[in-house]
């Protein structure tokens, strides 16, 4: 299959919902998360999305070929890349703030926060697979990119 490419991209500009291609130019899924260091300019990889509701797999950046807008393509044959390990979210922290606010609001917010915080993205101190509330979230994310 030859397929034409476009124009190369920065890692910077891939998007959610991007298509991942293997080598041959069959498609793998959709981009999930893009992983490095923004400030760095450290890219590290990808979690694809290889179904709705799945489980994100991971391709590092040495197994991406190209970017270009709109598609990601891997080093990997479509056997390979069905191989790819299960992406786990990275381990999280907590941020405390000082409390020096009396307001009700402040208040209010800062228990909002925490609520979704512990339903969408809970604090975990070890890599995990995404529960699934994230990937339903990451779901919406990508279907409105």
């Amino acid at each position: 299959m030859i397929t034409r490419m476009g124009n190369p991209v920065s890692w910077l500009a891939i998007q959610p919902g991007w298509k991942v291609l293997a080598a041959d130019g069959s498609e793998i899924g959709e981009v999930d998360e893009v992983t490095g260091d923004e400030r760095t300019d450290i890219f590290d990889g990808l979690s694809i999305a290889v179904s709705a509701l799945g489980q994100p797999r991971y391709a590092t950046a040495e197994q991406i070929a190209s970017i270009e807008d709109g598609a990601v393509r891997l080093t990997l044959d479509h056997v390979q890349a069905e191989q790819l390990a299960q992406y786990e979210q990275p381990a999280t922290s907590v941020e405390i703030e000082p409390d020096d606010h009396d307001g009700l609001l402040d208040r209010v917010a800062a228990d909002v926060r925490q609520v979704e915080g512990n339903i969408v993205e809970p604090t975990q101190d070890h890599e995990h697979p995404f529960n699934i509330w994230t990937r339903l979230a990451h779901l919406i994310r990508r279907q409105r990119s």
